[in-house]
Parts: structure tokens; C-alpha cells; sequence
């Protein structure tokens, strides 16, 4: 996944503000980080590649609720029952308040919805689309999935802990009085700290945490099945399949991932060519063979012929030469033709005249009705001729029909 991921701030964003951003053109690797206006962001010119903003864990609360059942998930009405649903845990009013629903919530079961602050939300995003970086996607820092974890993060003078997890997302800040109102720090509960804070964190946890810039956790974020662009956020659902398609496709082109696969399919088609190449090569060699048994049985047979540029015609061109010579007959004949006319037309029909020429012989006369001259036609086919009615003449040639 190439993607622009941006950290959004916690004051309201304006021109000047500047954003934390991390660059990977792969979904793996880091290309580049660091602060910037939003109009010196980094481009992402990649093809789909996409921005995805980020929102603090300290701007986010997390609520539980059970959907009523028939309330679908894409339902214009689902901020009024979401608002309703959580009327009595809310701390703000719920017209100042964005929601976004957990991915794949079903109506009859729990389901995490996600609250923050509408206005600062709509500030950062207009941000971004003044800058010509519009977010295609907007995740939380942490959500509730995963492991239990406890994460130090923040800055030396306004250190935080989250503790994320199935059962939720808490953040507060770091310090020994707060430290009751979390879960139980067990002896296997990963605990990771980002570097600025991590000496405070190992004095309040007790622990010595393990160190993990921002950057890489930013990255895991921005791969969540979560999307907080939701509602009055949310971009046509045209538009957001086409931009998923597109992610998908430059992961498949780029994502190391997807290396295997990529070799997978090019030695397919390579080996496709080759096969393709090795039959087309065969085909040829039998029909030059073929062709060349053709010139050689002419040669062979008329010696007197040198030069061979179509050999089915010049046979036939030597044999007919032949039996003219020898007075041989053939089925191009007029005897031929006639002995076979004689046998086949019915009996007490006077001909009028007969003509022939380059193959073809014409007769008139018969005048036959319409069955009759079928039957005639079928008869003369059956000796190896053809039979064609024009006008007042019947027309006969050596061959069938085709």
C-alpha cells in the first residue's frame, strides 16, 4: 500500500499548522517522515496511492452499544440511532460530536463506535483538501482490537498512556495517580513506549518498555479495517470503490507482499510464450514438411518441371496435358459429362443444343418441372457433378457444389 499517512493534530488545524506525516511506498517500509505544512506534504503520485489521516487517541472516546435489529449499517438514519443509543454516555452534545461505526457491525450485536469532536475534525479535514491532499481514509491511532497493550506515547511534558484492546481503548495521562484507573499490568502484557517518553514510562510501569518510533505504529494504524470517514465525512461509495481497487492494484504491482506472486504470474506468461512459440514452431515445420512432399511427388512425376512456384496447379495443369496427349478421358469431358446426363435425365427429352466449353457443358431443351430437375440434380451430384438450372439452360460441371 503506498500511502501518505498524516498525523492530525490536537488543536484546531489552520495554514500554518504544521502535521507529522510518515511516506511508505509499500506498506512496509518507511520512504520518509517528519513535519510539514500541509501544502509541503509529500505528493503521492504513485498510482493507488492514498492519503490517510490519523486521529489522535487523545481526541477519540469509545463507546459500546447493540445496534436495534433491521438498522443496517449504510442506513441514512443510523447518526440518529447511533445518537439516540448513546444519549446517556455522552459528555458533549451530540449535534458538536462526529460518530463512526465499528467495520462489519450487525444489527442484535455489541458494536465499538468511535466520538470526536466535529468542528476539529471538519478543520483538519478541510486542511488537507485546501492543500490538494485530501484524505481518502481517516483511522484511529488505536482501536479496540488486538492484544491488551500498553503504549507510552506523547512528549516528555505531556506523557500519555493508552492501553488498547478488545475491550477497548483508554487513554490518560502517565503518571502513578491515574495508574489504579487502568487494567492490571500482568507480567505478559506487551508494554512499548515511543522514545521521548520512555524513561517515564519505565519509572510509572515498573518496566523497562520496548522502544518503537511513532512512524511504525502510525503505518500499522493506517493498514486498520477502521474508517472514521463516515457520514458527512464520507466520499461516494463510487468513488471509494474505485479508490480501493486502485490501492489494491499498486499493492499487487509493488507490495513485497505480493513478490511470489508477481514472479508467480510472469513466469506463467513466460512459459505460455515459450509453449505458444514451440507449437506454432511445430505447425510449421509439419506443413513445410507437407509442402515439401507436394513439390517433390510433382518433380518426381514430371521431371520436365523445374521450377516449382504452385504445385496443386501445375499438377493439375501436367495431367491434364497428359491425358490430352495420351486421349484419355476425364470428368471434364463432354463425353464424360453427357454419358452421365444420358443416365441421369428422363427419357423422351429432345434436346435442343448443346454447347461446351472450359469445363462446362450447357444443354437446352429439357424443360423439366421443378421435382424432376431436383431429382436430375441429385442423381448427376451422386456421378460427382453439379447441376444448375439458368433460364432455359442446365449447366454441368465436374465437382460438387460447395
Amino acid at each position: 500500500m503506498s500511502a501518505l499517512i498524516v498525523f492530525l493534530p490536537q488543536h484546531a488545524a489552520t495554514a500554518s499548522t504544521e502535521f507529522e506525516y510518515v511516506l511508505t511506498h509499500d506498506g512496509s517500509a518507511i520512504a520518509d517522515h517528519g513535519a510539514a505544512l500541509a501544502t509541503l506534504l509529500p505528493a503521492t503520485t504513485r498510482a493507488g496511492s492514498e492519503v490517510v489521516a490519523i486521529v489522535p487517541a487523545a481526541l477519540l472516546s469509545w463507546h459500546r452499544v447493540e445496534l436495534p435489529k433491521g438498522t443496517a449499517a449504510g442506513s441514512p438514519r443510523m447518526r440518529a440511532v447511533l445518537e439516540g443509543a448513546l444519549e446517556d454516555q455522552l459528555l458533549d452534545e451530540p449535534e458538536a460530536l462526529h460518530f463512526a461505526l465499528q467495520p462489519q457491525a450487525r444489527a442484535g450485536e455489541p458494536a465499538w463506535v468511535a466520538t470526536c469532536d466535529r468542528a476539529w475534525l471538519r478543520a483538519a479535514v478541510v486542511a488537507l483538501e485546501a492543500a490538494e491532499r485530501p484524505a481518502a481514509r481517516i483511522v484511529p491511532e488505536f482501536a479496540p482490537e488486538g492484544v491488551t497493550t500498553f503504549y507510552a506515547v506523547g512528549q516528555a511534558d505531556q506523557p500519555m498512556v493508552v492501553v488498547a484492546g478488545t475491550e477497548g481503548v483508554t487513554a490518560v495521562p502517565l503518571s502513578t495517580q491515574v495508574l489504579p484507573l487502568l487494567p492490571a499490568l500482568a507480567d505478559d502484557t506487551p508494554c512499548i513506549a515511543e522514545p521521548a517518553v520512555a524513561e517515564i514510562a519505565e519509572q510509572v510501569l515498573q518496566r523497562r518498555p520496548e522502544l518503537r518510533h511513532p512512524s511504525g505504529r502510525w503505518m500499522r494504524a493506517a493498514q486498520s479495517d477502521w474508517d472514521l470517514a463516515q457520514f458527512e465525512f464520507s466520499s461516494s461509495g463510487r468513488a471509494r470503490a474505485w479508490k480501493k481497487m486502485g490501492t489494491a492494484w499498486a499493492d499487487i504491482l509493488s507490495a513485497p507482499q505480493w513478490k511470489p506472486a508477481r514472479w508467480g504470474a510472469v513466469a506463467l506468461v513466460v512459459i505460455n510464450l515459450l509453449a505458444m512459440n514451440a507449437w506454432a514452431w511445430r505447425e510449421r515445420s509439419a506443413l513445410d514438411q507437407k509442402r515439401e512432399a507436394i513439390r517433390t511427388t510433382l518433380t518426381e512425376t514430371f521431371p520436365q518441371v523445374k521450377v516449382v512456384v504452385d504445385a496443386p496447379l501445375q499438377m493439375q495443369r501436367e495431367l491434364t496435358a497428359l491425358r490430352l496427349a495420351t486421349g484419355t478421358s476425364s470428368g471434364n469431358d463432354l463425353e464424360s459429362m453427357l454419358g452421365a446426363l444420358s443416365a441421369a435425365a428422363p427419357a423422351q427429352r429432345a434436346l435442343t443444343s448443346i454447347e461446351y466449353s472450359n469445363g462446362e457443358l450447357r444443354v437446352r431443351g429439357m424443360a423439366l418441372p421443378a421435382e424432376e430437375a431436383r431429382t436430375l440434380a441429385s442423381s448427376l451430384k451422386a456421378q460427382g457433378f453439379t447441376a444448375n438450372t439458368q433460364g432455359e439452360a442446365l449447366a454441368i460441371t465436374a465437382g460438387s457444389a460447395r
